[in-house]
């Protein structure tokens, strides 16, 4: 799936702040299992990804659960989002 390639998920607790290059921001996704991706800091301008930043701060305040940016939205209406985000 092309959306992995952009979309770096880690698995690896030891090596998650190695795996963030520069100009990319690791998020938290999905509403029970949280799921961390690696995004381009570039999605966090656009009208979509922050309504779902608003979103998140409506839940979770400046406290995220997982110690970093979590959203809470499903991993499916994530990765369609960054989908719609990569050819715009």
């Amino acid at each position: 799936m092309a959306i992995h390639k952009i979309l770096r998920r880690s698995l690896s607790a030891e090596k998650r702040s190695a795996e963030v290059p520069n100009g990319h921001l690791a998020v938290y996704f999905g509403e029970s299992e949280k799921k961390r991706f690696v995004i381009p800091l570039s999605y966090l301008n656009h009208p979509s990804f922050q309504e779902l930043l608003c979103q998140a701060e409506e839940e979770f305040g400046f406290r995220h659960p997982m110690g970093g940016l979590t959203i809470p939205c499903s991993e499916e209406s994530f990765i369609d989002l960054t989908s719609h985000l990569r050819r715009a």
